[in-house]
C-alpha cells in the first residue's frame, strides 16, 4: 500500500482533472512571486506617498499701464442751455382796408427794410384824394378873397369910409378861410398817405414768414391785434440767445458791471455740433430773479450775417468766466466708481496699487477735468489693473495721456444750469 505524501495530496485536490488550471502549470516558486508581487507594488506606492510634493511657482504681480495726469491751461466756463429769439419781430398788418391785388415777395425769403410786400387797390385812396385836393382849392379860394376884402377896409379906414368893425369882422373872416385852408391841406395829405399805405412795404429787414393771405382777398386796417395779420418779418442779424442761468450769474455779471469790466464774451454750438463755433456778448440781465427757480433770465447777442441761426434753435453756450486755470486731465476710462464716489486707481513708490477719490469736472478734448484728488506726480493707471485688489504689488509700463480730437470725443449730458466747467 503506498502512501500520498499530504502536499502532494493537496496539490492532486486542487489540479484538476485534465490537467491545465490556472496555477496547474506553474512551478512553486512562480506562485509565490505572483503572491509577492502586489505586496512590493504596495510598498512602493508607500514610500512614494511619505515623499514631499514639491511647491508651485508663485505667478508674476500684473503688469499694469500708467502715466501722470496731463496738465493744461484752460479757461473756466459757464455752460447753460437756451434758445435762439429774434432781435426784433413784427406782424405786418395793413393800415388801410382794401382788397390786396398783389403779393411781391416768396414765402420765407430774406427782405430788406422798405422792400415791397402787398398791393392793396388804391382806385378808392386816388378818388378821396382828389376830393380832398378839390376842398383845398375851394378854401384858398375863400382865403383869397377873405385877403382882399380886409385890404380894401383897411384901405377905406384912412377916410373913415369903412368902420372899424367891419374891419374886425374881414379879419375873422380871414383867420377862419386860413384855418379851412390848414384842414384841407391836412385832409390832402391823409388821404396821401393813404394811398401810400396800399403799398404795404417791409418795416425791417429779416426773414418773412409765409403769407396769410393770398391777391383778391378784403383785409382790414385796425388797431393793435384788430387788423387782419398779413405775414411776420423776425430780425435774425444780429440775433438773440435766451436762457435762464443762476444767482451766481446775477452777481458775478453785476460785480463785473461794477468794476467797469466789458460785456462777458460767450460762445455757442449746436445740437449737432461739437465745436463753440458762434461767438458773442452777454448784453442783459433781467430786473429780477424768479422766486420759484431761483434763475433769472439772461440774454447774449450774436452776429449772423448769413441768417443761418433761426429762432427756435436751440444750443449749449458757455459764458466765460474769466481768467484761466490749470487743470488735471485723464482718460474717463481710468476713472471707477465705489459705491458714490468716484476713485481713480493710482500706483504708490512701493508698487503697490492705491485706490483715491476725486472730484470731477466736464469733458475737455476727450478727457475728464479732475478738480481735487489727484496730484501732477501721481502714476494713474490707464489700463490692466481691473481686476487687483487695492494694496497688491504690480509692475508698471509708461504710457502717455493726450487730447483727443473734438469730434472723438465722447458726448456728455449737459451740466445743471449755472455749474461752472471748463473748456479751452
Amino acid at each position: 500500500m503506498n502512501m500520498i505524501s499530504p502536499i502532494e495530496t493537496n496539490e492532486s485536490a486542487t489540479r484538476p482533472e485534465n490537467g491545465h488550471g490556472r496555477f496547474g502549470s506553474m512551478k512553486r516558486w512562480q506562485r509565490g512571486g505572483l503572491i509577492a508581487l502586489p505586496l512590493v507594488l504596495i510598498a512602493v506606492g508607500v514610500g512614494f506617498a511619505n515623499h514631499e510634493t514639491p511647491a508651485l511657482a508663485a505667478p508674476p504681480p500684473p503688469t499694469v499701464t500708467v502715466a501722470q495726469p496731463l496738465v493744461r491751461e484752460i479757461n473756466e466756463w459757464d455752460d447753460y442751455v437756451g434758445r435762439f429769439e429774434p432781435s426784433r419781430t413784427v406782424e405786418v398788418r395793413p393800415r388801410v382796408s382794401g382788397a390786396i391785388t398783389g403779393v411781391h415777395f416768396t414765402d420765407g425769403a430774406i427782405v430788406q427794410k422798405g422792400q415791397l410786400l402787398f398791393s392793396i387797390d388804391q382806385r378808392p385812396f386816388a378818388a378821396a384824394l382828389a376830393e380832398a385836393r378839390a376842398g383845398l382849392a375851394t378854401a384858398q379860394s375863400d382865403l383869397a378873397l377873405a385877403q382882399s376884402d380886409l385890404g380894401r377896409a383897411q384901405r377905406l379906414v384912412a377916410v373913415e369910409a369903412v368902420s372899424k368893425s367891419d374891419v374886425e369882422r374881414l379879419q375873422a373872416r380871414v383867420r377862419a378861410a386860413g384855418a379851412s385852408v390848414a384842414a384841407a391841406q391836412a385832409r390832402v395829405r391823409a388821404r396821401a398817405l393813404d394811398i401810400e399805405f396800399t403799398q404795404v412795404r417791409a418795416p425791417i429787414a429779416g426773414r418773412i414768414s409765409d403769407r396769410k393771405v393770398d391777391a383778391g382777398n378784403l383785409v382790414a386796417a385796425g388797431e393793435g391785434q384788430g387788423g387782419s395779420l398779413l405775414t411776420t418779418i423776425n430780425a435774425l442779424d444780429p440775433i438773440y440767445f435766451a436762457f435762464d442761468g443762476s444767482e451766481a450769474l446775477f452777481l458775478k455779471t453785476k460785480r463785473a458791471q461794477a468794476e467797469g469790466g466789458k460785456a462777458s464774451p460767450v460762445e455757442i454750438r449746436l445740437q449737432d455740433e461739437t465745436d463753440y463755433r458762434w461767438q458773442g456778448a452777454l448784453d442783459f440781465t433781467d430786473n429780477g430773479l424768479d422766486p420759484k427757480s431761483g434763475t433769472i433770465r439772461g440774454r447774449a447777442v450774436l452776429h449772423n450775417p448769413g441768417m443761418f441761426l433761426t429762432p427756435g434753435m436751440f444750443g449749449n453756450m458757455r459764458l466765460s468766466a474769466g481768467g484761466t486755470a490749470t487743470a488735471l486731465m485723464i482718460p474717463d476710462s481710468a476713472i471707477g466708481t465705489d459705491q458714490a464716489r468716484k476713485i481713480v486707481m493710482t500706483v504708490g513708490k512701493d508698487g503697490s496699487l492705491q485706490p483715491k477719490p476725486v472730484t470731477l469736472g466736464p469733458v475737455v478734448d476727450g478727457l475728464r477735468v479732475v478738480r481735487s484728488g489727484l496730484t501732477p506726480q501721481d502714476r494713474v493707471v490707464l489700463a490692466g489693473g481691473q481686476m487687483s485688489p487695492p494694496g497688491s504689488k504690480v509692475q508698471v509700463k509708461p504710457g502717455k495721456i493726450a487730447p483727443q480730437a473734438l469730434a472723438e470725443a465722447p458726448v456728455v449730458s449737459a451740466p445743471v444750469t449755472g455749474e461752472a466747467t471748463f473748456a479751452r
